[in-house]
């Protein structure tokens, strides 16, 4: 039986029409390997960015659901060119929207979840020999509404799309080689990981890390999907597989240095200090759609019986954060104000490698101290922990935390996960 490849590629890699041939010698590779192969792409370089500035351009605050309808045209582009391209070469290949194939997402404008595939059409296109060209980021409602994914949504197409085929394998085309230690860009000699964990990735993608949208790779991790980041622009360069971690042998404690610069910090001070205030504020919250990382409540003041509760939403959610909770804030009783930090940055590390391994936090929290860099809050999971500090020293930060932990590539190869005495 032959075996099903999803194949993804960004922007960058279809920016015009010679990366366009670049992509479909790619595909035409793939499918001369023996493999049958599904193709998921995006819109063209900066079309999605163009297409929000004409709309913002003729009104600030455009309805989620012109603005899906709007963006949904990019993908249509990318999909009839590759296709075009690849019959070209002389190989029968068939592109499809969302609307088309059968990807059912929530009824949710902007920011929707895929609920469902139908694979029938995509079986018998593949049984006939076909490579199937698929628009990424979009979906359809049970009513026949057009929706769109939301960031890295054509990461979440591709990856569903092979939990649906149960596809071999996924491999998400774009213009790095690999999954970094950190952003080479940052840190110049930062090391390509041959392989990460679906945990580990998760974990850097949720701390900033751009390579793989969070939802692409929870997807990819409960459907057991095996992910593989490769580069355009060099094919014969494996890039970084991504799978399970009871398949990896960890020598390092930590994997990986993240920063996000995208967060807001939010306090909503002079709460209340009883039970079901913090439930009502963030259900509120999450009614809004607004998604929650790290959540801080300081101790409670004895004369007032209030406490503050600080949290963060990404800076794109700070004004709809802000309207919801001014509404919240009589119900609950809030007296203070809400206050608004958008100078933050997110500092994590991360490793599956430090599960009861002593010492990682110690060595973080004392080489920022060394670097002179405050930490504002703390929060942690098994396998990451995150510190909030100001955005002026998030790459002292970054370059220093990297450095303690060995990460650099001329030391990962010698590390054997021993932590340096404090």
């Amino acid at each position: 039986m032959r075996k099903i490849i999803v194949q993804k590629f960004g922007g960058t890699s279809v920016a015009d029409t010679e990366k366009i041939k670049n992509v479909a010698k790619i595909v035409i590779k793939e499918k001369e390997n023996g493999n049958d192969v599904v193709v998921v792409v995006s819109a063209m370089g900066h079309t999605t960015d163009y297409l929000v500035k004409m709309a913002k351009d003729l009104t600030p605050n455009p309805s989620e659901r012109e603005m899906d309808m709007l963006l949904s045209t990019g993908e249509g582009v990318s999909i009839a060119l590759l296709a075009m391209a690849i019959q070209a070469q002389g190989y029968d290949a068939v592109s499809y929207n969302a609307m088309q194939i059968g990807i059912m997402t929530e009824n949710k404008h902007s920011k929707a979840r895929i609920v469902d595939i139908k694979t029938d059409k995509l079986r018998q296109n593949l049984k006939e020999g076909k490579i199937i060209v698929i628009a990424g980021f979009q979906g359809v409602t049970e009513d026949g509404e057009i929706t769109t994914l939301g960031r890295g949504g054509s990461d979440t197409s591709a990856v569903a799309l092979a939990a649906a085929l149960n596809a071999e394998r996924c491999d998400i085309y774009t213009d790095v080689e690999g999954v970094y230690t950190t952003d080479p860009r940052v840190v110049p000699n930062a090391s390509k990981l041959k392989e990460i964990s679906y945990e580990e990735m998760l974990e850097l993608a949720h701390a900033g890390a751009n390579v793989l949208h969070p939802r692409s790779v929870e997807t990819a991790k409960l459907n057991n999907v095996p992910l593989r980041v490769r580069s355009s622009f060099k094919i014969n360069n494996l890039g970084t597989l991504i799978l399970g971690v009871d398949k990896m042998e960890l020598n390092n404690p930590v994997a990986g240095v993240a920063q996000d610069l995208s967060q807001a910090r939010i306090v909503v001070c002079d709460v209340p200090d009883k039970p079901g205030v913090a439930a009502k504020l963030f259900s509120k919250l999450a009614n809004e759609n607004i998604s929650v990382d790290m959540i801080i409540q300081s101790y409670a003041r004895k004369v007032s019986n209030t406490n503050d509760i600080a949290f963060t939403v990404d800076k794109t959610d700070v004004a709809k954060t802000v309207s919801a909770l001014n509404l919240l804030k009589e119900e609950i009783g809030a007296t203070g104000q809400i206050e608004v930090d958008e100078n933050i940055s997110k500092v994590s590390i991360v490793g599956a490698g430090m599960i009861d391994r002593p010492g990682v936090a110690s060595l973080m929290f004392e080489t920022l101290a060394q670097q002179n860099v405050n930490i504002r809050m703390i929060s942690t999971s098994e396998i990451k922990i995150s510190c909030l500090v100001d955005k002026d020293q998030s790459l002292k930060a970054v370059k220093a935390l990297h450095e303690a932990f060995h990460l650099d590539s001329n030391e990962i190869a010698d590390v054997k996960g021993d932590l340096p005495n404090l």
